[in-house]
């Protein structure tokens, strides 16, 4: 099945021929479902903090901060930003050369408001000889669309969102990508530096460190400090192959496997490339304006030191275990945190013999930590928190997608239908052991939490297989706690016109 020039292909990617036998094995085999024990919940796996307790976490979270720790913010940003503009694409390559539906009507009627009409007004004087207020007045609405989208205006159909402009400022047009340069000043910096990585795809790669080259020095002087940006893609080794609808490997034309991205959950390998104490992660669009940064710094300071006050007692308990001057009721005090900190239900603890337990408590101990602000479910599509079983027959608290639980579960979908909250990808973690030494992240992944998608290659159809992703099965074996965060603290932008909304003007 496998030739010499598809072992030439796999060598140049850097694949095992025993990766790919994997691969087409969960092709044949499929994944399968989580058992669920419960939807979690306030007091059932998600912790609401008290005034009190806020600011008790943020006073640890400075006080963290000044011991002179490496942190760094991680945002994933290689993700086009076409979906934001599927309606604009229908309208024009529809037959209607006038805004019909509701969303072309918001549209061309708040134009004005969108932090990018400046940029899109030069495009049309340039290409079209006249403004956007122009155009429309003749009808020509599908000009200003088009400048919008295509390569010869602005070409927002096929840049990242990273690198369009979403708020507008008195002298300045901000950029996601910039508004989280100015997150980390607010509240990821260590010894007078910010730390800040961005995942990117190759061909946008050179228009991100252009835009850093030319806003660096700006931020640098507002907020005093000296940043340090870096970027990085995903890696080659973490393409998965393309099967046919029987299972067998998918072939281009010229008789060569066909790879595919294997979804974000591939960049957990970035993360662990990464020679940092503490990472913050968020998606590259939930950004707000200044004006609304208070709620968003406070929560992301609260989860961080949500962080490293169970840190600091993780590692304590692991030292005192390596010493072996601890008593029966240090042992019980151990079980209480895992238990009731840590949010892992460990059946048969009371048959494991002495040196049994330890090494269980040490391997539960021991192992990377993330703290996931959850928000109140207001309908959003995505994943959610759950108590699951894992593998070893513990309960611990997982973030899960739709597609990892049996739908034909009736119980199963009336837990997922009733969550109380949802996962906005609010992540703190920390990927250091109690000795100093990086884990290495990858080795903490469920490989039997991956799904398969259908899609097609020039009009033939192929199942294509996505990695675990990255805040549920690549992290599955991680140590998770949940703490509700306020929901102004998620501002994702899906489409153009959530621009138009109040949290973004």
């Amino acid at each position: 099945m496998i030739t010499p020039e598809d072992k030439k292909q796999l060598e140049q990617k850097g694949i095992t021929e025993s990766q790919i036998e994997s691969q087409l094995q969960s092709f044949r085999d499929g994944f399968p479902y989580l058992k669920l024990r419960a939807a979690a919940s306030v007091g059932n796996g998600i912790l609401r903090l008290e005034d009190d307790e806020v600011e008790s976490y943020i006073k640890s979270w400075n006080d963290y901060k000044a011991e002179g720790h490496h942190i760094t913010k991680f945002v994933p940003a290689s993700g086009a930003a076409s979906r934001m503009f599927k309606n604009m694409f229908e309208f024009l390559s529809g037959e209607n050369d006038v805004p019909t539906t509701p969303f072309e009507k918001k549209y061309f009627e708040q134009i004005h408001d969108f932090a990018f009409y400046p940029a899109l007004d030069d495009a049309c004087h340039v290409n079209e000889g006249k403004g956007v207020d122009a155009l429309v007045e003749e009808g020509n609405y599908k000009a200003v669309v088009a400048n919008m989208l295509g390569e010869d205006g602005l070409n927002y159909g096929q840049l990242p969102k990273g690198l369009l402009q979403f708020h507008t400022y008195d002298d300045e047009a901000r950029t996601p990508l910039e508004e989280h340069l100015v997150e980390a000043a607010l509240y990821a910096t260590s010894k007078g530096e910010a730390d800040v990585h961005f995942t990117v795809s190759t061909e946008h790669r050179a228009l991100f460190e252009d835009l850093v080259q030319r806003v660096l020095p700006a931020y640098e002087q507002k907020f005093g400090i000296k940043y340090h940006v870096s970027f990085s893609e995903q890696k080659p080794s973490t393409d998965t192959v393309a099967a046919n609808m029987d299972n067998t490997p998918f072939r281009t034309e010229d008789g060569k496997l066909l790879f595919r991205p294997g979804g974000h959950g591939a960049l957990i390998q970035n993360l662990s490339d990464l020679q940092s104490d503490i990472v913050f992660i968020k998606n590259i669009d939930n950004v707000v304006p200044d004006r609304l940064k208070d709620e968003t710094v406070t929560y992301k300071q609260v989860l961080a030191g949500v962080l490293v006050t169970l840190q600091k007692k993780a590692f304590a308990y692991l030292q005192l275990l390596d010493s072996g001057n601890y008593k029966r009721e240090d042992i019980l005090d151990i079980i209480q945190f895992v238990r009731h900190d840590l949010f892992t239900d460990v059946p048969g603890l009371k048959t494991m013999e002495d040196a049994e337990l330890v090494a269980f408590l040490k391997s539960e101990l021991n192992r990377p930590m993330r703290v996931c602000g959850v928000v109140k479910n207001v309908g959003e599509p995505g994943g959610g928190p759950f108590l699951a079983y894992n593998p070893d027959g513990t309960v611990s608290a997982q973030i899960l997608e739709s597609s990892q639980i049996d739908s034909n579960n009736a119980e199963y979908m009336k837990m997922f239908a009733s969550g109380t909250h949802f996962n906005p990808v609010d992540l703190v973690c920390a990927i250091r052991n109690y000795k100093g030494e990086k884990f290495h992240l990858p080795r903490y992944v469920d490989p039997a939490t991956g799904f398969i998608s259908y899609k097609s290659k020039n009009g033939k159809e192929l199942k294509a297989l996505e990695l675990p992703g990255l805040w549920n099965g690549a992290m599955s074996n991680w140590s998770t706690v949940f703490v509700e965060v306020p929901l102004g603290t998620f501002n994702p932008v899906k489409t153009v016109n959530d621009l138009l909304r109040d949290q973004h003007q």
